[in-house]
């Protein structure tokens, strides 16, 4: 997506998501006001919203021909049209012979959901980590002589129906296998485990190092004492700290006390993974949350 210079941008266009001069980061600068501005302007117009959904869901250059037939339009209006969506960035056009090939620009697929958030304020500054963490709750590294207790808890968030896909709490070896070292914590009240937290790498992909699936459960007898707060900054503050850019986590819509802990925790949500898997043989839905690292790796 282009700025509002009036030239179609290249696929590697950076989106002005934040103007670096604005001494509020929680207002949205001028500048992107405007450039947001001129693209829902842009937008406004219906044939402009169906052609640029007829070039997109081609899946490949098409021409002003095939697009003029498929709409049902004359030549100058689509002509003129086409040269709207240009002008902001949402379309690249160029001549192959004698015809003209239009294509969707990459840079619009984020651009637009972007620029939806920001002017929503989803973009705003995101906590770094619960900030009310109670005193009398204390979070260490898992211990060999844990297991037992982090097997037990796991069996309890089966039990709720809502923390997990899981029907039976994996064996120790294969958490212990997954299980990211140096990221696997427990939480303990008067000298009692009352809860844990572990990361497991995304990909074995080296591009994907600095991506992390998390866990985080609570005991049974434990739960509204802010146990999972103390987890949750641990862990985010623990990933920063290591370099691990993004942490993400997939929780059940009727877990709404998780996805608002994770929230505090300055993950955002993606969207909604609809009809995602079977859970006792009935599809669930899953939330999927984001929260990207404090500082990104150089």
């Amino acid at each position: 997506m282009s700025s509002p210079s009036r030239t179609a941008p290249s696929s590697s266009t950076v989106l002005p998501l934040s103007d670096v001069s604005n001494p509020d980061p929680t207002q949205l600068s001028p500048l992107d006001a405007t450039t947001y501005a001129e693209w829902f302007a842009c937008l406004a117009e219906p044939t402009r919203v169906r052609l640029l959904h007829a070039i997109a869901s081609a899946g490949r250059d098409t021409t002003v021909g095939e697009l003029r037939t498929g709409l049902g339009i004359s030549q100058s209006t689509c002509s003129h049209h086409l040269r709207k969506l240009a002008d902001v960035g949402f379309v690249t056009m160029r001549k192959e012979g004698t015809a003209t090939l239009v294509a969707v620009n990459p840079a619009c697929c984020t651009g637009l959901p972007h620029a939806a958030d920001a002017v929503m304020g989803m973009l705003g500054p995101r906590p770094c980590c619960p900030d009310d963490v109670p005193a009398d709750v204390t979070v260490r590294a898992l211990e060999p002589g844990d297991w037992a207790d982090v097997r037990r808890i796991y069996a309890e968030g089966i039990a709720t129906g809502h923390a997990t896909f899981e029907t039976e709490v994996p064996e120790r070896r294969e958490l212990d296998r997954k299980w990211l070292p140096g990221h696997r914590w427990v939480a303990e009240v008067d000298g009692r485990i009352a809860g844990w937290t572990a990361l497991t790498a995304a990909s074995t992909r080296p591009v994907y190092a600095g991506v992390a699936e998390t866990s985080v459960y609570v005991g049974e007898e434990f739960r509204g004492r802010g146990v999972g707060k103390a987890l949750l900054h641990k862990q985010v503050t623990a990933a920063d700290t290591d370099g691990i850019w993004t942490l993400q986590t997939s929780i059940f819509p009727e877990n709404r006390a998780s996805v608002a802990l994770h929230q505090s925790a300055g993950y955002r949500t993606l969207g909604v993974r609809e009809r995602i898997g079977r859970h006792h043989g009935i599809w669930r839905d899953t939330v999927l949350l984001e929260r990207r690292g404090a500082v990104d790796p150089v």
